[in-house]
């Protein structure tokens, strides 16, 4: 993204738009119902929280471009990992028991559209462009490492206590994983941006010979990005409504409100790791990508943890067999992919045929 041309009007529209329309529905107390004048609010709605979303990460790249890397890619992933506490919190208001595992639906959709959907097809793109790709080794096993222990301790061990009757963590459980977590996640953190900064760039960085984006410009992207970020946290309460409708009207399954939670956040950094991968600079979509799976867990868990606490909701972590056998597999194919140091297109495929997997057994479970 350039930081010397003019900002996109979808930039500053969409946060306008999400304001007034929250501004609207709070002053005349609009209550969503499946209604044709329903359907139309909710396309509205869904049109404008999408461009928001899609505003705040184009944000939050242009004071990532200022700041450098990885400092840019953490404020990405930060980014997101506010929108999605706030939807699952959000949802988690509800009175449907489907409520109770949103928040596992999510963080387990989120590891599949991840490690197998965006890094499938950043490697598929990178390769059909340029044959083959280079990683640093050092940095993704630092990222599979971490991903693998947060993963296993929050979504199967649940299963495998005894103080509760699983999926369920007793209330001390919980907060200890919970602190767990915290302190793995800020540790990878100090790694990746203070202690070993080089596990996660690939050659010399070319950015610092092009123009930096300006002090008014930087402020600008900031207010924006915050605007952005409250946008869609003060719209969650709505959206919520429209995933409840919405996944009734269809018929679809309870996992079904956590894989769009998961596409609605992950979709416009998504776009950036695909395009990042484009143009061969594939490190860069794995940061993304990965970076977005810790979040995810490492802030995710213990926000929603909390969250869940303080709503007295039941909190359902633990997957079920046929999802411990989904994330077994896509952690060992992640250390296979990303181990060699160099990708192409058969190890993009490969991850797009367990996503594939992954969806289709959603709906046919």
């Amino acid at each position: 993204m350039s930081t010397h041309g003019v900002m996109p009007r979808s930039a500053w529209i969409f946060p306008l738009l999400s304001v007034l329309l929250f501004a609207g529905v709070a002053a005349t107390g609009y209550a969503f119902a499946p209604t044709p004048s329903g359907a139309l609010f909710a396309t509205v709605l869904l049109v404008i929280l999408f461009g928001t979303v899609f505003a705040a990460v184009h944000h939050a790249e242009m004071v990532a471009e200022r700041i450098g890397e990885p400092f840019g890619t953490l404020l990405l992933t930060l980014s997101v990992t506010i929108i999605e506490v706030a939807l699952i919190a959000t949802i988690m208001l509800g009175e449907q028991a489907a409520t109770t595992t949103l928040a596992r639906d999510t963080v387990f959709a989120v590891v599949m559209i991840v490690c197998n959907g965006l890094v499938g097809a950043c490697i598929l793109a990178g390769g059909l462009r340029y044959s083959e790709q280079d990683i640093q080794v050092s940095g993704s096993s630092a990222y599979l490492s971490v991903l693998a222990v947060l993963s296993t301790i929050t979504l199967i061990m649940p299963n495998y206590t005894m103080t509760t009757p699983g999926p369920v963590f007793s209330a001390g459980q919980l907060g200890f994983i919970s602190v767990v977590t915290i302190l793995l996640y800020a540790v990878f953190l100090y790694t990746q941006t203070i202690r070993h900064r080089d596990y996660f760039v690939v050659g010399s960085s070319h950015g610092d010979d092009e123009p930096k984006l300006s002090n008014r410009m930087t402020a600008l992207s900031l207010g924006l990005l915050l605007i952005s970020l409250l946008a869609v946290v003060l719209l969650a309460k709505k959206f919520s409504q429209v995933v409840d409708a919405g996944a009734a009207f269809v018929g679809a399954p309870p996992a079904f409100a956590g894989i769009l939670v998961a596409l609605l956040i992950l979709l416009p950094e998504s776009v950036a790791a695909v395009a990042a991968a484009r143009k061969n600079e594939l490190q860069k979509s794995i940061n993304l990508a990965l970076g977005s799976s810790l979040a995810t867990i490492g802030l995710t868990i213990p926000a929603v943890a909390v969250a869940a606490y303080a709503l007295d909701k039941r909190l359902v972590l633990g997957l079920p067999g046929q999802e411990m056998v989904l994330l077994a597999l896509t952690l060992v194919l992640c250390m296979l992919t990303l181990g060699g140091g160099r990708t192409n297109i058969l190890f993009g495929l490969v991850h797009l045929v367990v996503f594939a997997v992954f969806v289709f057994l959603v709906f046919v479970p």
